[in-house]
C-alpha cells in the first residue's frame, strides 16, 4: 500500500539536545486515567512500553537496557518480545528466512495468533500486577512489515486493537535504512533475512514514519546506547508517574 509521508514527519525526533516537547508521556497518563490497560489491585494499571523500529536500529539493546535498569531501581518489570517463542512465533521465524515464504495473509494470521497468545499469557497478567512491561516489537511492526508486503496497515491495526492493549508509550527508533542495513551486515555479522533487504526496509521505514499517535516518541538511533537509555528512561518514568527518579 502506498504511504504518504509528510515532509515534517520526522520533526519530533529526539536527538538529546534541544529536543522538542513530546506529548508521548502525557498521552500515556491519559491512557491510564481512561483505563486502557488492565488495572492492578488498587486500580492503577501497569505500563506497557513498546520499542519499535526497522531492523538494525538497536531496539532490542534499548529494550533490554530499560528492563534491567527498571529492575535495578526496584520496579517490578518484565522484558518480552514478538514474535514470541511459542508455537505461532516459531512458525513465523521460520518463514522469515525461508526460500519460499508464507504469503502475507498467512503470516498475518500467525502474527495475530501469536499476539493473542502473548496478550493472554504474558501482557495482561503483567499489566494487572502493575508491572512495567517492556516489549521489543508489537503490532506496529506488523503494520509496517506486512504493510510493506502489500497489506493495509490500517486494517492490520484495527484487527490487532480489537484484542491487544494499546501501549502507554512507543519508543520508535529512527535510523536511515541504508545505515541500518550496514549495521546488520557489518556490526552484527548477520546475513540479512527476507525482511532485511534495503528495498523492504525503505518501505517499512515509510510506514513507521507515517505513524503520528501522540504516545509515539521518535528517538535518534545514531545516539549511543547510554544516551538512548537516559532519554528513554526519563520518558518511561514520566509515563509511570515516577519522573523524579533517576538511576543513569
Amino acid at each position: 500500500m502506498p504511504v504518504d509521508v509528510p515532509d515534517t514527519a520526522r520533526g519530533n525526533l529526539i536527538r538529546g539536545k534541544g529536543r522538542p516537547e513530546s506529548r508521548g508521556p502525557d498521552a500515556a497518563m491519559n491512557n491510564k486515567k481512561n483505563g486502557k490497560n488492565a488495572p492492578g489491585p488498587d486500580g492503577r494499571p501497569g505500563i506497557l512500553v513498546v520499542v519499535e523500529g526497522i531492523d538494525g536500529t538497536g531496539k532490542t539493546t534499548l529494550a533490554r537496557n530499560l528492563y534491567a535498569t527498571l529492575r535495578d531501581m526496584g520496579h517490578e518489570a518484565i522484558f518480552t518480545c514478538e514474535p514470541t517463542d511459542g508455537k505461532w512465533g516459531r512458525l513465523l521465524r521460520s518463514s522469515f528466512s525461508a526460500a519460499e515464504r508464507l504469503s502475507p495473509s498467512e503470516e498475518l494470521d500467525l502474527f495475530i495468533r501469536d499476539r493473542q497468545d502473548h496478550v493472554e499469557r504474558v501482557l495482561s497478567p503483567a499489566l494487572s500486577r502493575r508491572c512495567y512491561v517492556i516489549c521489543d516489537r508489537y503490532y506496529f511492526s506488523t503494520m509496517a512489515y506486512q504493510g510493506a508486503r502489500g497489506l493495509d496497515p490500517r486494517e492490520i491495526r484495527s484487527a490487532n486493537e480489537a484484542f491487544a492493549p494499546v501501549p502507554d508509550l512507543v519508543l520508535l527508533m529512527d535510523l536511515d535504512p541504508e545505515l541500518a542495513l550496514k549495521r546488520i551486515i557489518e556490526e552484527r555479522g548477520d546475513r540479512p533475512n527476507n525482511f532485511e533487504q534495503l528495498a523492504v526496509l525503505k518501505k517499512v521505514d515509510a510506514i513507521f514514519v507515517s505513524l503520528s499517535d501522540p504516545f509515539i516518541v521518535r528517538l535518534d538511533a545514531t545516539l549511543s546506547p547510554e544516551e538512548l537509555l537516559k532519554l528513554s528512561l526519563e520518558l518511561v518514568l514520566k509515563t509511570g508517574g515516577k519522573e523524579g527518579e533517576r538511576n543513569v
